[in-house]
């Protein structure tokens, strides 16, 4: 594993250099922050040693390096998903990479379905923390203390203070938003009714097949972390209704836009 990411990290800093400190991972609720990126150099996911593909609607496949609000930034147009057939190390592949050339901080995005009755489509839920629901862990097996150590605490995986900077930048914007725990699955299917009931029950607020396993990667390279949720559709009951991919897009895209006002400021004060 750690010769595979040192010779990721070796091709990208012979791309790029190692000057970006923060890695954005585009998911379904920041596809559009690419726009705001003035683009440097974009390298497609199968020029890099040993990364994955992906093979999900909306997710482009190719990694940005440019400058937002000046700041210099690494962005991934694309995630990779546990349903995708991939396993956990190539889930996160992308994390140990970045942390290889000098990436601290990670912000993560994806779109959620909301168990929280007062979430709505279109709000932004900080995640603060999450539940694990995936039966399974990136860091399961023989662990390397180069990457970090064998029993990670996990009080803090999402930076209290970087999700203290990003409320006071969405108050200042006017952004209205929750902050809530995340329940991480692996799909591909989305829930049930009686699954949305039970992640309810247990302390869930939104639901997705995404973001826990980079985190706690993230956390076990103690890299800063924050994520961020676009409620999509609703998992409330009463409400539950019949929902597609394509609409999780639709809705994704949409609310976005004030996803991106907020990670824009944050960039700016990492």
């Amino acid at each position: 594993m750690l010769k595979k990411i040192n010779e990721a990290a070796e091709y990208l800093v012979r791309q790029i250099g190692a000057k970006a400190k923060t890695a954005i991972v585009l998911g379904s609720g920041l596809n559009n922050l690419a726009e705001d990126i003035q683009i440097e150099k974009a390298i497609n996911y199968t020029d890099i040693p040993h990364f994955p593909l992906t093979t999900v609607e909306g997710h482009a496949g190719r990694l940005i390096y440019g400058f937002l609000n000046a700041i210099p930034v690494i962005a991934m147009q694309g995630r990779f998903h546990y349903y995708e057939g991939y396993d956990m190390q190539q889930v996160t592949f992308p994390i140990r990479v970045f942390k290889a050339i000098g990436v601290n901080t990670v912000i993560l995005s994806n779109a959620a379905g909301g168990i929280n009755p007062v979430y709505k489509v279109g709000d932004i839920v900080m995640i603060t923390d999450h539940i694990n629901f995936f039966h399974d862990n990136p860091l399961r097996g023989k662990n390397d203390e180069r990457l970090g150590e064998r029993f990670p605490d996990m009080s803090e995986v999402y930076t209290h203070t970087l999700l203290q900077k990003a409320e006071s930048i969405a108050q200042a914007q006017g952004i209205s938003y929750h902050k809530g725990v995340y329940v991480g699955t692996s799909g591909p299917t989305f829930e049930t009714p009686s699954e949305y009931r039970m992640y309810r029950v247990l302390g869930g607020d939104c639901v997705g097949m995404s973001t826990v396993p980079e985190a706690i990667v993230a956390h076990h390279g103690n890299m800063q972390c924050i994520a961020f949720s676009v409620v999509t559709d609703l998992g409330v009951a009463g409400q539950v209704e019949k929902v597609s991919h394509k609409e999780v897009l639709k809705a994704a895209n949409a609310a976005g836009k004030k996803l991106q006002v907020i990670v824009k400021e944050l960039v700016k004060v990492i």
